[in-house]
This record gives structure tokens, sequence and C-alpha cells, in this order.
């Protein structure tokens, strides 16, 4: 997976040289060209596309100098280091302050504007909060190392710092990637240039959060050097509030003030702490918000009420002023993880609303964990990916003999036989979205392990070979006669096979109904819905599933073909989607019937047919409703359970790896291909079915495949005939009374 692409066609070349000749570009959002732009020299030059967000990095310099070719911190000059303060420094001759005057200014330019520098070859560009962190923050370790992963996470991060659109960023990370650090750089960074402004820290505890402020913080505003130090008010190492102020009391000749013509001017900036909950920050007004372990907040605290309350903490009105800086990796689902997936999701730069923000306000990244591995990264700062034929040397100057991913897949074979450790292995060292957010094997109703086996096949298949998304439509827009498929990136469908073109449109007029004729092909199941909007847009989502059976039609068996999840604008969109599937695959289909509106629209519209009855109930015990419509209730218990026992089934036999050979091959996976319907299954409730629409409405197609098994027992009646019984004694035989 590579971390970015370069999309320069996505600015004219002539407007880039005209402009960038007048340097008239500026810092931030241009919405003429979709980008975001990070110089602050008046040029543009590659522009990368970060998931999603496209990023206009400055043009670099003609002369790009670099000892090594690689990125290494300089040292810091020894008579400088010496000076302690500003007060110290003023006290020098003119002598030695034009002898380091340059020095200075071009620390505060590269602060300011970012740094160029050659890595292998190539000149590579780093922002300012970047270059701050790499070169004047002090780590557990020393000198941070470079990191191309690093790289892209300060470029991402300007990005959203500079998009007047953005809230902040929300960064979905592998343990150890360093994010603790870059984040107290840059609040640090932040703070020291920035006049009454307040930087907040939070954290999945308030002893946490304490620590990060004096282990990290403090510590790293005190190894500034003297240029980049503001006045300081307080204590050298505080507990609670690190204040960049004029101190309380008048700075005199014995605490080295020798200036008399000016008085002292302080910043007013504070950088502090709060415990976590709720409210934390409530009411005030913050420049940056660092959010630590996000992922990691139990009940009763909750990151998504927490962050609904601050993020009115970093904006005015519409206005943003402030950003927030989230990262963490993920607990289980149930322990936090829930709510840090959904803010994650819901802050995806391509999904905005009509104010051209993401739900969350936030833009989301990811990297995966071969990016940003410790021990694994060459002297470039870029990942040893597989095995070299001989050792690589690494950016601390060992020597690298295996690749991370061949480490990372060792680690997850010998963590096989432990579910529970696995996935704790697998949120920790994520390589893929759906592993950071891998839940305990104990909290789900089916089999966790093959369902994740399933979903990490597909994250490693190039999904436009397996899946196509688009859309059904009536041909010419004539209704009932012929319904066509059409491909496109915006469509609702997602589908993985097609039937022949005998089977498709396959069904015909009975008794004035019309009848699907693929019955014995598969079928659908679907949760609907009724009402075209909610209160706030909310509302669960319509959903519909295609299954096939075991077949002689050349179509795939008991494999599911289709997905539709979607709330379409209007509810009688979303019954006409579902018709025109059903027709086109000439399946029936079975519906969940507590919102009838979608089984009265197949029966208004004459394919009453095509609607399933209840496989549970013979025709003479169906309702007067179930009669007319077809369907079938989800308030019985019997069919909860039976519905959840299909999918238990169908799971256990055709999904993930078939470790037994039971039913097919050890090395053979399965082909359930939607990886959001699996992720639904992963953590299906039955005691809260509402929720999970996916689960639903595959659950059905399942039991619509199988109705057989459903049917009731016909009762065996004993017929009784009473035979007259006789006296046959003598000649004459006499009936007995």
């Amino acid at each position: 997976m590579e971390l970015y692409t370069v999309v320069n066609e996505a600015v004219d070349m002539r407007a880039i040289k005209t402009r960038n000749h007048s340097k008239s570009w500026k810092y931030g959002y241009d919405a003429k060209y979709d980008i975001v732009v990070i110089s602050k020299d008046g040029t543009i030059g590659e522009i990368y596309d970060i998931n999603g967000l496209k990023i206009a990095l400055p043009h670099p310099p003609l002369d790009v100098i670099t000892k090594n070719k690689r990125w290494e911190p300089h040292t810091y000059p020894k008579d400088l280091s010496r000076i302690k303060t500003i007060f110290d420094w003023n006290k020098r001759d003119n002598a030695f302050k034009d002898q380091w005057v340059e020095y200075i200014e071009g620390e505060f330019d590269k602060r300011e504007l970012g740094h160029w520098f050659i890595n292998r070859d190539k000149k590579t560009y780093i922002t300012g909060s970047h270059y701050m962190y790499l070169q004047w923050t002090k780590i557990d370790v020393g000198h941070p190392e470079f990191r191309e992963s690093n790289r892209i996470f300060y470029i991402f991060w300007e990005a959203c710092v500079a998009d007047k659109r953005s809230y902040g960023m929300c960064y979905l990370k592998n343990r150890r990637s360093g994010f603790s650090f870059m984040s107290s750089s840059d609040a640090v960074n932040t703070a020291t240039i920035s006049r009454d402004a307040r930087i907040g820290i939070l954290s999945k505890t308030g002893g946490d959060a304490k620590k990060m402020f004096t282990d990290k913080v403090v510590p790293i505003s005190h190894n500034y050097p003297f240029f980049f130090k503001p006045i300081q008010d307080g204590m050298d190492k505080p507990k609670t509030e690190l204040g960049y102020r004029v101190p309380a009391s008048k700075i005199t000749k014995k605490n080295m003030y020798d200036t008399e013509e000016t008085e002292l001017d302080g910043l007013d900036t504070v950088i502090d702490w709060k415990n976590t909950s709720d409210n934390s920050y409530d009411g005030e007004k913050l420049l940056r918000l660092v959010h630590d372990e996000s992922g990691k907040w139990e009940k009763p605290e909750n990151i998504l009420n927490n962050w609904r309350v601050t993020k009115t903490c970093l904006r005015l009105g519409s206005r943003i002023i402030g950003k927030c800086l989230m990262g963490s990796t993920s607990n289980a689902l149930d322990k936090g993880g829930e709510n840090f997936k959904k803010l994650f999701e819901d802050s995806h730069p391509l999904n905005r609303n009509a104010n051209g923000q993401t739900k969350s306000g936030l833009y989301c990244l990811f990297i995966p964990m071969e990016w940003n591995f410790e021990g694994y990264m060459d002297e470039y700062g870029h990942p040893v990916f597989k095995t070299p034929p001989k050792p690589v040397k690494g950016v601390d100057g060992g020597w690298i003999d295996i690749g991370v991913l061949n480490y990372w897949q060792n680690e997850v074979d010998s963590l096989k036989g432990d579910p529970d450790a696995l996935n704790e292995f697998y949120r920790q060292f994520p390589r893929t979205e759906s592993h950071a957010f891998r839940d305990e094997s104990k909290s789900s109703l089916f089999n966790l392990t093959k369902i994740y086996q399933q979903i990490d096949y597909n994250d490693s298949l190039i999904k436009e070979h397996f899946l196509t998304r688009g859309s059904f439509h009536w041909k010419n827009g004539d209704q009932d006669t012929e319904v066509v498929w059409t491909p496109n990136r915006t469509g609702r469908f997602l589908i993985s096979w097609f039937p022949d073109v005998s089977l498709r449109n396959n069904y015909t007029s009975r008794n004035n109904k019309m009848v699907p004729m693929n019955e014995h092909v598969g079928a659908f199941g679907c949760d609907p819905y009724d009402i075209s909007g909610t209160v706030g847009g909310g509302g669960s989502k319509g959903a519909l599933h295609g299954l096939t059976k075991f077949n002689m039609q050349g179509a795939p068996s008991n494999e599911f073909f289709l997905e539709y999840i979607a709330r379409p604008q209007t509810a009688e969109i979303f019954f006409e989607d579902v018709l025109m599937a059903c027709v086109f695959y000439g399946m029936p289909i079975l519906i969940e019937n507590n919102k009838p509106r979608l089984l009265y629209h197949f029966k208004n519209r004459g394919y009453r047919g095509f609607c399933l009855n209840r496989p549970d109930k013979n025709i003479s015990q169906l309702s007067k409703a179930e009669r007319e419509l077809g369907g079938i209730p989800n308030s019985s218990e019997d069919i909860k359970q039976a519905h959840a026992a299909c999918i238990e089934a169908h799971i256990e036999k055709y999904v993930g790896f078939d470790s037994e050979g039971t039913y097919r091959d050890p090395l053979e996976v399965g082909s359930m291909y939607f990886t959001r319907t699996l992720k639904d299954w992963a953590r299906f409730n039955i005691h809260k079915r509402t929720s999970h629409d996916a689960a639903i409405s595959s659950g059905l197609a399942i039991m619509a495949n199988q109705k057989d098994k459903f049917m009731p027992v016909k009762k065996e009646s004993k017929i009784s005939i009473n035979f007259a019984r006789y006296h046959n004694s003598g000649n004459l035989s006499e009936i007995i009374k």
C-alpha cells in the first residue's frame, strides 16, 4: 500500500507556472482547483493525494545540498548552546551576534516554510513542524529518526491546519509509532509562536494526560534553543500548566534582566491538560487540542460525546479557529473502540456535507504498520518490506536481515491458535483498517476467526476485479419491461456475479401476478425501511442481499452475489431498486414485514409472486395480511434464533478457511466478497437487531434458499375405523352390539 499518489494533473501546468512566477499561490484551501496548499512561499510543486485529500507542496529550490544524501540533524553550535536565555544573548557584543544571526534566521525560516534535503537522491520536503520535531525535539531515545511515514503524517497534518473546512486530524496508528512525541512537539511548536492562545491535552485517563504533559511536553519546551524560547512563567518543570507569558514578578538584574528601555513581552499562551470526561474543556477556546489514545476511552467516558463538546471549543460561530490532533490505536469495540471507529469512519475527506465538511469535521488518516515499525527502517527512513538478499543498514545504524512483512506474518502464524491474542496483535500492529478495529472473539455470536480470515483475504484482493458497483434501471425508462445494469462509481449496488443472458429478466405472469423463474438458482433477503427521512437525517439503511444455492445453471453455488446497503433520498427509490434487482435476476425475495411498504410496493405493481411467504407456517396458518403481502416477522423468538443459526451455519461452511477440510480444501478461502456484511456479522447482537441491517438482510437470503427446512412438520393423522364384531359360534354369525 502506497501512502500517497502524485496527481499533478489536478492543476493545469500553465496555471502552475504562471502563478509560481508571480508567487501568488495562497496557503490554505483553493476552491478553484480543489487542493489544499501547504506552501507558504507562493509556489506549488508536486500535488499529493493522501486518502482523498489533494495537497500542494511548495516548488523545490534549484539547489538542495545534503552531505550524506539522507536526513541528519545538525549539531547545535557550542557557542550558541552556552546561551540559555534571550537575556544572555542581549549581553553579547555585536560581533558575536553578527556571527550567528544568519544561522538563527535560517532556523526560523525552516520552522515557518519547511525544509528541503536530499534523501536517496531525491529532493524531499518536510514541513516546518516536522523539522522542529526532527531537529529540536528530544525524545526517549535522543533525536527522532526520519521516517517517510512521519513525513506523510506531517504533510497531511499541515493540510488539516491549512484547510479552513477542517477541525483537524483523526489518525489511526500502530503501537510505538511516535504519535505522542510528535503531537507533543507540535503543541510546543505552536504554543511558542502563538499569542493569547491555549493548547489542551487529553488522553484515555487524566493520569495519562498528565504524564504526557510532564514527560514529553515540558522537556521538549525545556530543550528548545534560546531563540525559540518565549518568556516562561512559573517553575521550570510545571505539573499542570506551562505558561508562556510575562512573569508575575518584575525581572531584576539579579535574574539577568539588564534592559531598561523596553518591558518584557509575553505571549500569554498556555499548554495544560485536563482529566478525561465528556465535558473536558467545555466552554474553553482552544488553538490546539491534542487528543492522545482516543480509541481507548472506556465507559462511562465516551470519545464521541467529548468530541461533540470540544469541537465547539475550536470555532467561533461558523469559523474554525483551532485544530485537533487526534491519534490512537483502537481497543476492542466494546472497550471504547467502537466509538473511535465511528469517529474515524465519519472523518473521510471524500464524504462531505453541503458545507464542505466531513460528518465529524476531522480528516482521517491510516498508515499501515509496515510503514512505521521500529527496527525495520533503512537509513533513508523507508521500510524494508521483504527479507533482503543481504542485510540492509538501518536508520539506527544496525542491520536489517528480515523484512517487516515477514516478521509480522511470523507473529500472526504463531498466534493463530489463540484468536483473542491474535486480534490484539492485529489491533496493535494493523496492516489494514479492519485489523485496527478487530473485536474480541468472545464478544461475537459467530465464528470471528473465520470472519476475519475472510476480511483479510478480501483486503488483499483488487476489489474492482471481484466487485462491480452500479445501478439497475428499466430499459428506455419503460417500467415492467426489461431491467438493465449500468456500472457507475456512485451506484448503490455491489455485485460479484451476473447471470447469463438467458437467466436475466426471467419471469412470467400467472393469475395476473409476475412470478420469478430462477428460484432454483437463488433468492434475495431484504431488511426494508418505510419512511423517506427522519429527524436529523438519520435512520437505518435499507439492505438487500442476493445468494445463490447449489445449481446447474453456471452460477456460483452457495455464494452471496449482491449487496445493497443504502438509504436513497426517498423510500420509493429504495423500493424500486429492490424490485428491479429481483426482476433482473428473476429470483424471489424474503422481506422482513414489520415495515410493510416495500411489500405493498411489490403487490401494487403486480409482483406479489416474487414475495415469499414466511416459511415456518402453512398457508392456512398465515394471517390475512401475510397471505396478502408475504414476508416474515421479526418479533418471533423462534425466527430470531433460526435466522442467527442460518448465518452461523453459512459462516462455518463458506467463510474463511475450513481447517478441518469438512466442506472444502483447507487451503481454499471462502468466496464472501462483501466486507461490509462480514463486519456486520462480526458485531451482530441478536438482542439489538435493529442496527444490523446487513446481517438481517443476508440472513433472510439464507432462509429464503433454505425455506424447506423451516416448513412445519405435518402431523400424521390416525384414521379410526370401527369394524363390527360378530359371534361365530354355531351355524350363524351374530353381531355384537
